[in-house]
């Protein structure tokens, strides 16, 4: 018996190894499940899924789990994560005014939303931050280009003052 078992050891324990991994597959969660009563039995009805919801937050998981994220880092901070661009009153401007947008740019603003020189120049660090993350390949464009601040000229209707800082004037 002993010359058995000092033959056959290797086999033995690699036996004795797969037999484990497979018991632990196999039962690993049976304690979870029997304590749920069966889904199967009780049929009841799908519950339906929500529409896609428009806004910033995506309605994806990882778009939801980005957006817990920055509510967390927002209280943390002290910051708002999630800032509120301010509402067009009045006809859109001509945003390819500015120095360095073009029709691209300018949709992809209107798309985010910016349609007034006013909304553009009101914004914060936090909202052209939160903006900017929404820009595509325009993403740096706003601080690059100095927009905001070109903007706040056009807003107030201080053409000498624009062209003072950025040179002439173009579209207007």
């Amino acid at each position: 018996m002993t010359a058995l078992l000092q033959n056959n050891l290797v086999p033995i324990l690699i036996a004795v190894l797969v037999a484990i991994v497979v018991a632990f597959w196999a039962f690993r969660g049976r304690g979870a499940r029997a304590a749920e009563p069966d889904r199967a039995a009780s049929a009841a009805p799908a519950a339906p899924r929500a529409a896609p919801r428009d806004g910033p937050e995506g309605n994806s998981v990882p778009d939801e789990y980005s957006a817990a994220a920055r509510d967390v880092a927002g209280e943390f901070l002290g910051v708002d994560a999630h800032p509120a661009i301010p509402a067009a009153g009045g006809p859109p401007d001509d945003l390819q005014t500015m120095k360095g947008v073009g029709p691209k740019l300018a949709a992809q603003l209107n798309a985010c939303g910016i349609t007034r020189f006013a909304q553009l120049a009101g914004l914060g660090e936090n909202e052209v931050a939160f903006l900017d993350e929404r820009m595509g390949p325009f993403k740096g464009r706003i601080a690059r280009d100095r927009l905001v601040e070109q903007a706040d000229y056009l807003a107030r209707g201080d053409r000498d003052g624009f062209e003072a800082t950025f040179g002439r004037l173009g579209g207007v």
